[in-house]
Formats: structure tokens, sequence, C-alpha cells
């Protein structure tokens, strides 16, 4: 078994799949998560690559936001589209972060995602709340790689 596998056992990756949806219940933004075993680049400048790999920049209002991880480097980043960086602060993702890796430093890595998860919601309502007729865009599902 890789290191992906071993990473989150199926129970924790429907939890962080049942975060993406109650997430998104109060936003119109597009919540993923991508999980690979290793990357020789920046992490961020991989979790870019991975976004449009995922069409994650075809949404309507260029409201994705990925959450990347390459379990061995042990290391993330967030990824949101550009409807999002277009309004927000260069810090916007910072106190997201934070949250996650007090919980990755406790050794407590689903919870630390679906923390994330549900601050990235929270935060993305202010700027894309949900309306009526709000349409999943992209699949809820955990990509690996």
């Amino acid at each position: 078994m890789s290191k992906v596998e071993d990473f989150l056992t199926k129970e924790e990756e429907q939890e962080i799949v049942e975060a993406i949806r109650v997430a998104e219940k109060n936003t119109s933004g597009e919540i993923r998560v991508h999980i690979e075993k290793t990357t020789s680049k920046v992490p961020f400048d991989r979790a870019l690559e991975v976004f449009h790999e995922l069409r994650m920049d075809e949404t309507q209002l260029q409201n994705g936001v990925l959450f990347y991880f390459a379990v061995e480097n042990k290391s993330f980043a967030i990824c949101g589209d550009k409807g999002i960086n277009d309004l927000v602060a260069n810090d916007f993702w910072d106190c997201t972060k934070d949250k996650m890796t007090e919980q990755f430093k406790a050794g407590k890595f689903k919870q630390g995602i679906v923390d994330g998860i549900l601050n990235a919601g929270e935060q993305l309502k202010n700027y894309f709340p949900w309306t009526e007729g709000d349409t999943n865009e992209l699949s809820n599902e955990i990509s690996k790689g």
C-alpha cells in the first residue's frame, strides 16, 4: 500500500467529503482535495498544476479552492481561483493554513483537513454566498495522484 492510501482511512475520506458538502451548502465556492505521494516542485506550484488538471479553473464564478497535499513531503498548499484572489487580501488563506497546521502537528490529519475545509466555506460565503439554483460544478470526491 502506498503512502497515499495509508494517509487517510476510507472513513476519514468520507468525513472529508462530507465536510466539503457542508461547507458548500453556504457558498457557491467549489472545494476540492487532492492527495499525492510526493512532489519535486514547490507545493503551491504543484497545486496550481493540479488545479488546472482538475479543471477547477472552469467554474462560472472562478471560485474554486484546492487543498493540495504531498504526503511524503509533509507539505500542503491551498490554491484559490482568480475570482477569489481578485477579492481577498493576500493573506486570506493564512488563518486556514494555521488551523490546519495546528492539527497536523498533533497528528490529526483528517481533522486538520476538515477544519480547513469548513473554515474555507465560512470565509467564502462572505464573498460567494450560496444562491437559489446554485449547482455543484465540481466533484466533492478526493482526487489522488
